[in-house]
């Protein structure tokens, strides 16, 4: 494995991020572990009012950051936000619908891209980048995670409206109109270039990007949309801050990891729950491994998540490695769960 940093900090995500086998654990956070399974979080989110209220008022992001470092001691703290903040700021509507999800004005011709305006959007990202300071403040030596969507997960909503099971209309729009749909890419790169540059200046010490659509495409696409704009994105925030390490998350992508791990620039892959362990292994040679318990098994815990936490440390735990979920905690899982998890994967550290 090649060292990739020669002072990386004592915290053993960080280490994990540099290349280096953990220092005493393996280091453990879960993607959207700010969130409704916690009690403190839903008591937060009625005070804010909206989501986007939520994610803009820094004390209350900040808070809802702290609350499962407080009560878990994960080893690092994602900044609470969500990826639609880029195509908010650039000024396309965007409202989140209790039990239904976001909702946007879609983009479908070039005239509705020419509408956006990236002049403006330091105003909102200026809220995340205080929300990232005033957490920064109370986490002590955890270190955090700014993130943003990856270009083509974001381009898929701001065409569609929403989420899509197939994505088809922003791959109707790549077919029909290449040259916009080139734009609308190059113009999501542009701008979470400088949304995830302002992050770490803020403070974050790493930062992930968030590809959740990237296994729909077909490898020509592949290139195209997710490899060629993320090696753009990562290349920007590398050569802004060349000691802020950045994780891919290109979920549903397996067949691709070693191609978009070579092409990136990342420092970390992270991987669904469909991704083999030996796959996984496998590309530890190359770069740090996060994932990839299944989200449900977390929710059903007993003595199935215990077998499966345990095959997943067994199998990638001394070499760099982040355990974390193959996608995001549902709101429904229980507390006692997660505390499970935590003390299963803290207490593996004693074994190396």
């Amino acid at each position: 494995m090649v060292d990739r940093g020669n002072e990386a900090s004592e915290a053993p995500f960080l280490q994990a991020l540099a290349g280096k086998q953990p220092r005493g654990r393996v280091p453990i956070w879960l993607m959207r572990q700010a969130g409704r399974y916690l009690p403190e979080y839903r008591k937060v989110r009625a005070e804010a009012g909206s989501f986007l209220d939520l994610c803009y008022t820094p004390k209350l992001a900040a808070e809802v950051t702290l609350q499962p470092i407080r009560r878990f001691g994960f080893d690092a703290a994602i900044i609470f936000s969500d990826i639609l903040i880029v195509p908010h700021a650039l000024g396309q509507h965007v409202t989140f619908e209790e039990g239904e999800g976001p909702r946007l004005e879609p983009i479908s011709t070039a005239a509705d891209l020419a509408r956006l305006d990236p002049a403006r959007v330091e105003e909102r990202f200026g809220l995340v980048y205080e929300a990232i300071r005033e957490t920064v403040a109370g986490l002590g030596s955890t270190p955090l995670i700014g993130f943003c969507g990856a270009p083509w997960t974001v381009a898929t909503y701001m065409v569609e409206g929403g989420g899509s099971p197939d994505q088809r209309a922003a791959k109707l729009f790549s077919y029909r109109d290449r040259a916009a749909f080139s734009d609308l890419i190059g113009l999501i790169v542009q701008v979470s270039a400088s949304y995830l540059i302002g992050q770490a200046g803020a403070g974050a010490r790493a930062l992930q990007i968030f590809d959740s659509w990237a296994g729909s495409l077909s490898d020509s696409d592949f290139e195209d949309w997710v490899i060629a704009p993320t090696a753009d994105l990562v290349g920007r925030v590398k050569t802004a801050c060349p000691d802020v390490s950045v994780i891919g998350f290109p979920r549903g992508s397996g067949p691709n990891y070693r191609r978009y791990a070579e092409a990136t620039g990342i420092d970390g892959l992270g991987c669904d729950t469909a991704a083999p362990l030996s796959l996984m292994r496998n590309m530890q040679a190359q770069v740090t491994v996060q994932g990839n318990l299944d989200p449900i098994l977390l929710l059903a815990g007993g003595d199935a998540m215990e077998r499966r936490v345990m095959a997943i440390l067994d199998s990638l735990g001394r070499g760099p490695f982040i355990f974390n979920l193959g996608h995001g905690i549902l709101p429904e899982t229980p507390i006692a769960h997660v505390e499970r998890l935590v003390e299963m994967v803290h207490g593996f550290n004693r074994q190396f």
